[in-house]
């Protein structure tokens, strides 16, 4: 029987449900350079067009510091490269490695099976209605780090 909390508290609930998928999502990202960071990152330079690290940073929220750092170490374990940009020679743009696709693929496949485990009270139509939902306000808010290219591609 669920409890006050859970049916008035959408902060509780939520917090609830992020605290399940952060602790079984962060098994599967311990091997990844920067973690959920280095996945955002591997994601942005597999989906989206190539990007610059500055642009990458402001769209991910991260600081531009920590950005270099993050995709030096994605960069010396072979996952990403950066490229001299054609149109400015002072800027680097990121780009995936054939073993950077590779990664991301394994680590997409682990996540999904994560978010199956967590969702698992749900029927198939109301995880696509709380991802629609989800999806819908997440965009609302503004908030570049829910998906980097979500409304201004790199």
């Amino acid at each position: 029987m669920p409890t006050p909390a859970v049916e008035s508290d959408l902060g509780w609930a939520l917090g609830a449900v992020f605290r399940g998928y952060v602790r079984a999502a962060e098994q599967v990202l311990a091997g990844l350079p920067g973690g959920p960071r280095g996945y955002q990152v591997l994601t942005t330079a597999i989906e989206g067009e190539s990007c610059s690290q500055q642009t990458l940073a402001h769209r991910l929220g991260v600081d531009k510091t920590v950005m270099t750092y993050l995709i030096d170490d994605l960069e010396r374990t072979g996952l990403v490269e950066r490229r001299p940009d054609p149109t400015d020679r002072r800027a680097r743009l990121l780009s995936a490695t054939d073993a950077g696709h590779r990664r991301h693929t394994e680590t997409t496949a682990a996540l999904h099976a994560v978010e199956a485990e967590v969702l698992t009270p749900l029927t198939p139509t109301e995880r696509e209605t709380l991802r629609d939902l989800l999806r819908k306000l997440a965009t609302h808010q503004g908030d570049p780090t829910t998906h980097p290219c979500a409304t201004n591609p790199c």
